[in-house]
């Protein structure tokens, strides 16, 4: 068997090889321009990875093949994370109902039948036995009947 590192032979310096040097080394200062981020070079995905310093309920991991590329993810990430966390500049405008703040929408109108007002829920009809949206007729005396016809 041969081979640089075999018993018996004086120890020989072989050349290390750095893969993909250059981009390590932009990996490297991307990672000391930006604070809150941890900038990584994957070799075997040759790609950048930044990972977020800040807290929150998930970690933000942006990637992207060019260091350029990543810086702009960065930026995007930053910006979401601004527009989150910033209170509204003007609260949205608040909306009126039709027919004023005294009076109740048509929908909620409830009319008296045999001297009773009924709930907010309760389905009525007016004394002149007309149909009540649940398919039952109120007579003037207050009793339904089903079927739609007065009892």
């Amino acid at each position: 068997m041969t081979g640089r590192h075999r018993d018996g032979l004086p120890y020989a310096p072989v050349y290390r090889r750095v893969w993909d040097g250059p981009a390590r080394a932009e990996a490297e200062r991307i990672d000391l321009a930006w604070a809150d981020w941890t900038v990584l070079y994957s070799l075997g995905r040759r790609c950048f990875y930044a990972v977020a310093a800040w807290e929150g309920p998930r970690p933000v991991i942006v990637e992207d093949p060019t260091g350029d590329g990543l810086e702009e993810r960065m930026r995007e990430a930053e910006m979401i994370r601004a527009m989150r966390l910033s209170p509204r500049s003007s609260p949205a405008p608040v909306r009126r109902k039709r027919g004023g703040a005294g009076r109740p929408s048509s929908g909620a109108r409830n009319e008296v039948v045999g001297g009773e007002q009924g709930s907010p829920g309760e389905e009525t009809a007016s004394a002149g036995g007309r149909p009540s949206p649940g398919g039952e007729t109120v007579s003037a005396g207050g009793r339904r009947s089903p079927g739609g016809r007065a009892a």
